[in-house]
Parts: structure tokens; C-alpha cells; sequence
């Protein structure tokens, strides 16, 4: 069984301060000395499809009082640099504040993974060194949309975010999804922490639409925590091919006898259909035949 927080209230940090306790004996930060806390910067210019200052703020808090030291701010947007996403959004009296080392994963030094082309052939990509290497990672960010596999949350976040040149991963329907299981199991956050306090619906991840939904999900198994949140939000884990994928290669929990939920709400109380972006149709043709081969 895996642990989920899941909270309903009236304040953002109070949420995921209360998720994050609610799961404090699975957190084990001992002999971590490389923390990586990742947000979400998809666009340095659209504040609703990134990850509020105060989400990460509140993780960061968490994470000090529990004796967490030397912690690095990493993201690699979609476009333009990490350096001003966080001038943007407002992060760099957070950085002072807690000495935070910063890392642009979009500059980062980098490593070879192997995932594959639009015909499925074996290539590599270059993946940032600082998450390939790290004691422990955590990733902080809102529930969304998306224009190519239907939802994101933290597994993508790191993903997606850590790979140097992103564009090399997006090979259609078919390899993204297979390729984004590849790239989890060598970069899924050891923390997650889905900030659904405003979450985004319509064409995610960029130019949707917002939810108000003043929930915060925590889990140290990413998957369990995406499952619940995407069938929170109207979509069927096995639906979306990245989640089936990484339920199939045992990266985590994702069925809901295996997820134990605890927090001050249940689902069925804040489940809430999130409308999905234009293109769904197209999306739900990622189906591979015998794609275990490929895992």
C-alpha cells in the first residue's frame, strides 16, 4: 500500500504543510546531501501554468525543519531560462532566503539515456546531471492539462524538465509516452507534491483554462500521487499511457486498493472532471503492440 495526503482548505501552504505531515514517517531524508526541489516553469510568462511561489516555499519549509541542508532549485522551462522564470514568479527572495543553489537543467552538465524515435528505434537524449545524481528529489507543482499525453503532474515535471533539449523526446503519440516511462525511471521525484490549489483545464499546459480546487496531494510514491490525481480529475490512469506504462514497469502504486488516502477530505467528496485539451482524440492513439518490449 502507498500513502497519499490529500487536503482541502482556504490556503495554499497550509495544504501542503499538512500533506507533507500527514506522510512525515515516509519522508526519510537521512544521508541525503543532494536535494533537488523542482517546480514546474513550462512558460517563464504565464503564471497559471507554474508552479506559485508558495507552494514551493511551504516544501521548502518542510524540508528545513525536518534537517534538510544544501538544497538545489532546479528547472529546465520550455523555453527561455530558468534564471528568469524565477525573477518572473517571484522566487528570488525564496532563494536568498534559504541559500538556495540554482540550477537551469536547460544548461545543466548531462548524461546519455536511451529512449526512442518516432519509429521506435533506440536513440539517446541528454538528461541533466544534477537530477541523474541526486540523493533526493522532490517536485512541486500544479495538476494540468496537456496537448500531447492528457495530464501532467509530478512525474512528467521531472521528466520532461530535466531532459536538455526537450524537443528530442517528442517523436508523436506512441514514443512520447514510452519514452517519458523511460526517462521516470531514472528521474522520479522521491517526494511529490501536486499543488491543486489552482489547477489548469482546456489546451494545457500553457494556454488553459483555471480550476479552482484548494487541494494539495503529497505522496513519496509520484505514481500513486499522479493516479489519484488524474482519476481526481475525470481521466483513468491505464487512459493515459506515460501512467500505464510506469503501472506496468512497477514504478509505483496506481490502483485504488492500493492507495491508502489520508488527509481532512475523501475523493468522491473532491473529485472534479477537468475538461481535456482539443486534441484528446489524437492523444488516446499511443497504444503500442506488445509494448512490454519496450519498457
Amino acid at each position: 500500500m502507498s500513502r497519499v495526503a490529500l487536503f482541502q482548505g482556504d490556503d495554499r501552504a497550509a495544504n501542503i504543510t499538512s500533506a507533507l505531515e500527514a506522510i512525515a514517517e515516509d519522508v526519510d531524508l537521512a544521508g541525503k546531501r543532494r536535494i533537488v526541489v523542482k517546480p514546474n516553469f513550462v512558460s517563464i510568462h504565464n503564471p497559471l501554468s507554474a508552479t506559485h511561489v508558495d507552494a514551493t516555499r511551504a516544501v521548502l519549509g518542510y524540508l528545513c525543519a525536518r534537517g534538510a541542508r544544501d538544497i538545489t532549485l532546479a528547472e529546465g522551462p520550455a523555453a527561455g531560462s530558468a534564471t528568469e522564470g524565477f525573477a518572473n514568479y517571484g522566487y528570488l527572495p525564496l532563494i536568498e532566503e534559504y541559500g538556495l543553489k540554482v540550477v537551469d537543467l536547460n544548461r545543466d552538465d548531462h548524461v546519455l539515456i536511451e529512449v526512442l524515435d518516432q519509429r521506435l528505434r533506440p536513440k539517446m537524449v541528454r538528461v541533466s546531471r544534477t537530477v541523474v545524481e541526486s540523493d533526493y528529489r522532490v517536485s512541486v507543482g500544479p495538476p494540468k492539462t496537456h496537448d500531447e499525453v492528457m495530464v501532467t503532474m509530478s512525474l512528467k515535471n521531472y521528466a520532461v524538465g530535466s531532459v536538455v533539449g526537450k524537443r528530442s523526446i517528442h517523436e508523436g503519440h506512441k514514443a512520447i509516452n514510452l519514452n517519458l516511462y523511460r526517462l521516470a525511471r531514472v528521474t522520479a521525484p522521491h517526494l511529490a507534491v501536486i499543488d491543486g490549489f489552482v489547477g489548469m483545464e482546456g489546451d494545457g499546459p500553457t494556454r488553459g483554462t483555471a480550476v479552482e480546487w484548494h487541494l494539495a496531494l503529497a505522496s513519496t510514491d509520484p505514481l500513486a500521487a499522479d493516479c489519484l490525481a488524474a482519476r481526481l480529475m475525470g481521466f483513468d490512469p491505464h487512459s493515459v499511457g506515460y501512467l500505464h506504462y510506469c503501472l506496468l514497469g512497477g514504478l509505483g502504486e496506481g490502483e485504488p486498493e492500493q492507495i491508502t488516502v489520508v488527509g481532512n477530505t475523501d475523493p468522491d467528496r473532491v473529485r472534479r472532471p477537468f475538461r481535456p485539451h482539443r486534441t484528446i482524440e489524437s492523444q488516446r492513439r499511443w497504444q503500442v503492440p506488445d509494448a512490454a518490449r519496450y519498457l
